[in-house]
């Protein structure tokens, strides 16, 4: 595929914007080359500055969960923006965004308006720390809650050690209050809680991990950890942002059947537009400005546009069960068809798959946490991405990344995606 256009444009924006991107997976260091620049996209497809075309399976990193621009979403933003794009006051399409939200997602029943993932994680922390009194939190290796100070920490050398900053810019005394533990060990989490006692606000995960690839909780673990915060007083949030409304209409609290305290939110409730949310029990939203003493404020929260796309989004979802079906068995198909062509190239390389969420891990090595997800071949993985990529199926840019999937992928698109594995992969074996 010839990309002229996009090299240009990369070659021009990185006079500009730092590195070229305005998000680091966009710029493709981990597969190598330059990144792709999208002008457009409807339904399974996206099509970059030079008119070629892809079949894609990020889906704006999870939201567009029935294919892009679709079309009652469309609508409801047409609708909504010849009253003006924001107001700074309050609108009837956030109360019936909440209520719809509190009606969806089984564990919410007060619900705040943000405006991304990374805001809705940083407001629940605080909340969290507001609510117990407490300063320090838990939080996996592998799993990412946006960019917020408290999230860039990696794991100390021990189980008991305090994390260290894993960015310039975050403090020491940040990374102090943030305690990192390995996804799937309830015994290093338990290790943490006695060491810590009475001091742990919070513990946030996602349920099922995308930021290092899709990953499981292994059987009990989340049971387990409700169990564990419910005994020490530490509020659980459920990071969803990439789960919620994709998993299961309640998200992955639903799937699981474990309620957490709070629950964090991103674009899928705008429709794929810039917005977030965070919301759980009564008594702990409460303690939220103006109700309670915990200040958190957003000129854009509850934006009108996006309250009116996200609406009609989770309107479609609440009111079709048969979406989940359909993304259950477009997954099954997907997956089942992969195995196969790795079990026929004789190759032992990892599946991890839950619904309409899935990853190719590039190791013969069980991906349980994020030290089994690093022994995957990175640079193989780079040369699969963009083999792939020529064959007309655009996928994350990065081995620790979950691949989503829409319900506008039909059964010639599946097929076509199982023919490029196929023949990507015996290319890279070569």
């Amino acid at each position: 595929m010839i990309h002229t256009t996009s090299e240009a444009l990369f070659a021009k924006a990185k006079n500009y914007i730092p590195g070229g991107v305005n998000s680091p997976v966009r710029a493709f260091k981990s597969v190598g080359g330059n990144p792709i620049f999208i002008k457009k996209a409807k339904g399974a497809y996206i099509y970059d500055e030079d008119d070629n075309q892809y079949i894609e399976l990020i889906n704006s990193w999870g939201p567009m969960i029935l294919g892009h621009a679709y079309a009652p979403v469309e609508e409801a933003v047409k609708a909504a923006i010849q009253h003006s794009f924001s107001f700074g006051a309050p609108t009837r399409k956030e109360v019936e965004m909440a209520e719809l939200i509190i009606d969806m997602v089984p564990s919410i029943e007060k619900v705040r308006m943000v405006n991304s993932g990374t805001e809705a994680t940083m407001a629940a922390i605080r909340v969290a720390r507001g609510f117990t009194g407490r300063d320090k939190i838990i939080k996996f290796e592998g799993c990412y809650h946006g960019h917020g100070d408290s999230f860039l920490i990696a794991a100390g050398s021990g189980a008991v050690t305090m994390g260290v900053p894993d960015s310039p810019g975050v403090t020491k005394g940040v990374a102090n209050d943030t305690l990192t533990a390995p996804f799937n060990n309830l015994a290093a989490v338990q290790q943490l809680v006695d060491a810590n006692k009475n001091q742990i606000a919070a513990l946030i995960l996602e349920p099922v991990v995308g930021n290092m690839g899709t990953v499981l909780p292994q059987e009990g673990f989340l049971e387990n950890l409700r169990e564990l915060c419910t005994k020490e007083g530490i509020v659980l949030i459920f990071d969803e942002v990439m789960t919620g409304f994709r998993l299961a209409k309640g998200g992955a609290q639903e799937r699981f059947n474990i309620m957490p305290d709070l629950t964090t939110l991103g674009k899928i409730i705008g429709g794929g537009m810039p917005v977030g949310a965070y919301g759980g029990r009564k008594e702990i939203m409460d303690c939220v400005s103006p109700q309670g003493p915990v200040y958190q404020a957003g000129t854009l929260s509850g934006n009108p546009i996006a309250m009116a796309a996200g609406y009609a989004m989770l309107t479609y979802l609440n009111e079709h069960p048969e979406v989940y079906t359909t993304l259950e068995k477009t997954g099954e198909k997907l997956v089942s068809g992969i195995r196969e062509i790795l079990k026929k190239l004789q190759l032992n390389y990892q599946i991890n798959h839950i619904g309409s969420m899935y990853s190719l891990f590039f190791t013969d090595t069980p991906v349980v946490d994020f030290e089994t997800a690093k022994t995957s071949d990175i640079p193989r993985f780079g040369k699969y991405f963009h083999a792939m990529l020529n064959r007309g199926v655009y996928l994350a840019p990065s081995q620790y990344e979950a691949l989503f999937l829409s319900t506008a992928l039909t059964d010639e698109h599946i097929q076509a995606i199982l023919q490029a594995n196929e023949e990507s992969l015996r290319e890279i074996m070569s």
